[in-house]
């Protein structure tokens, strides 16, 4: 079977689709049991909430929530939690797969979810946002425990909405569970190095994917999609190992300088401004544009479905890393392979935030924490392994790094589910 058969087939404004397509494509190449292929298609659990909060004028409003557990066959749920006005189920089953998929991927013992609460973070006033996410914690607390359901920060969510989450938690537990949430204020159990966890790891995937086709890192030019804990991060990390970051954007758009940009001094601009505009030493850029800058490495590093059929003949970089969830659809990705752009893909380059995590949750179960540079060493040794792992298996099928990492993550849990059986 080929690779990309019957991709045209594809919904690409979908992301579960996409995320299905390239479960299916694996599945088959693994040639997967019938009975295997069925049971882990499907997600565990899906909860929808309907999430009451007084408003700070006093009226009542109602928001929907969503918590997807994919699978549990190799230990606790893991996967963060997203605040956005156009979060949808479909969205947050494909992202709880991903977790599967990417847990797999890094072989910790963590099995997949994601949560999603439809709303505006940027219209909500700190004390609405807090009663907001403890409702939607306090509803959820059956499905969730250091044993169950693990979340952490995603889209729009902080160590502060963790922080909540954990001390609501905790206040019907009736006991401090740090271990319920990762992503956390350090003084409550959070793990040093967590913050710049996904930015660390691709700057690590991003090297070994140099390294892989003979390149050098030293002066290559750089394009990131992206300036928070995940794109502002890995732009930083880049900039200080030698990269020449000459692009970089947040939702309002972009700066490009070709001879590159000083990240410190442009984060810190992005800090003081909340925004990219304006910035002296750089021509604006839409992140449209930002996409089909001429580049050694390009870093997706925002929200889903970035690059797509339509733009994918356009886009010129070497390598492709992507620090997103889902950024590349499955049409868009067979382009890119077709081009010959090597594409690291989402479940193993930003692996690095849910590795850190598991790092955290093992350290609050036992009550001893590690130094950042421990934290650095472990999660480089995890990385650069599960690289060499998709490489391995891309190498034996004959087989791009997105399939191969499908197929790794399948088989391992296929492997755990055998060995289990499904309980009747």
């Amino acid at each position: 079977m080929r690779e990309f058969e019957k991709v045209e087939d594809v919904k690409e404004e979908n992301p579960l689709d996409s995320m299905l397509y390239h479960f299916d494509q694996a599945a088959r190449l693994l040639r997967l049991e019938p009975d295997l292929y069925t049971f882990m298609r499907y997600p565990s659990l899906e909860v929808t909430v309907y999430i009451p909060v007084i408003m700070d004028d006093g009226h009542l409003r109602v928001f929907v929530g969503y918590r997807v557990q994919h699978n549990f066959a190799r230990g606790p749920a893991k996967g963060g939690i997203r605040f956005a006005p156009d979060v949808t189920l479909d969205e947050i089953r494909a992202l709880a797969a991903w977790m599967t998929w990417k847990c797999a991927v890094v072989n910790i013992p963590f099995g997949g979810a994601k949560g999603g609460v439809v709303c505006n973070p940027a219209e909500l006033s700190r004390g609405e946002l807090e009663r907001l996410t403890r409702r939607y914690t306090a509803q959820l607390l059956d499905i969730l425990g250091p044993e169950r359901d693990v979340p952490a920060p995603d889209l729009n969510t902080d160590e502060q909405v963790m922080a909540w989450i954990m001390d609501t938690y905790s206040m019907h537990a009736r006991h401090v569970v740090t271990a319920s949430v990762t992503g956390k204020p350090i003084g409550l159990g959070g793990s040093q190095g967590r913050r710049e966890a996904t930015g660390r790891g691709l700057l690590i995937v991003a090297n070994e994917a140099f390294r892989h086709l003979g390149l050098s890192p030293k002066g290559a030019r750089v394009v990131i999609q992206g300036a928070g804990n995940v794109g502002g991060v890995a732009a930083r990390l880049m900039h200080e190992a030698g990269y020449k970051v000459i692009a970089i954007s947040d939702v309002h758009g972009g700066i490009f300088n070709p001879d590159g940009l000083n990240i410190p001094e442009v984060l810190e601009y992005h800090r003081q401004q909340k925004s990219f505009r304006g910035y002296p030493q750089a021509e604006p850029i839409t992140n449209e544009e930002l996409l089909e800058l001429e580049c050694e490495l390009l870093v997706p590093a925002a929200v889903e479905n970035q690059i797509t059929s339509r733009n994918a003949e356009r886009i010129r970089c070497r390598i492709l890393c992507e620090g997103a969830n889902g950024p590349t659809t499955a049409q868009a990705d067979r382009i890119l392979q077709e081009r010959g752009i090597l594409v690291v893909p989402d479940i193993l380059a930003n692996a690095g935030g849910v590795t850190v995590s598991y790092f955290e949750w093992v350290q609050d179960r036992m009550g001893y924490f590690w130094s950042e540079r421990v934290v650095n060493h472990r999660l480089k040794e995890v990385m650069t392994n599960s690289f060499r792992d998709v490489l391995q298996y891309a190498e034996r099928y004959g087989v791009s790094l997105r399939t191969a990492a499908y197929m790794l993550a399948i088989d391992r849990v296929a492997y755990d589910v055998r060995m289990r059986g499904i309980y009747a």
